[in-house]
């Protein structure tokens, strides 16, 4: 069973992700700077799955030395210090990052960090020993606790190796989404400015859980 550490698990995103891949069989983490929260919000999950799995909670850097693949789930702002801190502990491992460079109050408004995408970012603080895969920003978070929803969106995954990229996709089809390989790293940036344009699609259109499709494929 591959465990997996969401760390940032305690957001409304993280949690909702780790919920639905804790329902299909993975040993899911949550990881917070702050034990309490952790352990509150997997409570939340183990009473959502009422017996089906158990959720754990542990500290941002135990719970990415126990996992066999990390997903970073965190507000921009705390992406550099959370990266720095489980910097030791992902060697050798995959790296899921979720993270999108908003900066309010601007949250429709596409933004590019120092270092062109967070993802990028990322693979630069951890270097060549963490595979970094980006993945699943596009994804809205208000129907992911409901296992009815379906939610309409592809994911665009960019970064790793294909065993990598392929134990992510594997992650989006447990999250009930389909994960399409969009090439390099480099390429988050589409994934990335994406999501401040849908939170823009959201609002303009009186929706919530507007997402993005690939066309043709089957």
């Amino acid at each position: 069973m591959i465990n997996l550490a969401v760390i940032g698990g305690t957001g409304k995103e993280g949690s909702g992700l780790a919920y639905r891949w804790a329902n299909a069989g993975y040993d899911v983490i949550i990881g917070s700077r702050t034990p309490e929260k952790a352990q509150q919000a997997a409570d939340e999950l183990n009473k959502l799955l009422a017996g089906i799995a158990t959720v754990r909670a542990m500290t941002n850097e135990a719970a990415a030395r126990t996992a066999d693949i990390i997903v970073l789930t965190v507000p921009y702002a705390a992406h550099q210090s959370t990266l720095e801190s489980i910097a030791s502990a992902a060697k050798g491992k995959v790296l899921v990052d979720v993270t999108v460079p908003i900066v309010a109050p601007n949250f429709t408004t596409v933004t590019l960090p120092l270092g062109r995408t967070a993802a990028e970012e990322a693979q630069a603080l951890l270097g060549d020993g963490v595979q970094v895969v980006s993945a699943f920003q596009n994804v809205s978070a208000v129907h992911l606790k409901d296992l009815t929803h379906t939610v309409s969106c592809d994911v665009l995954i960019a970064g790793g190796g294909d065993d990598a990229k392929q134990a992510v996709a594997a992650l989006a089809e447990a999250a009930g989404m389909r994960g399409v390989d969009v090439g390099p790293l480099s390429n988050a940036i589409v994934a990335e400015s994406l999501t401040p344009v849908l939170l823009g699609v959201n609002k303009r259109y009186g929706v919530k859980g507007a997402g993005i499709r690939i066309t043709e494929l089957g």
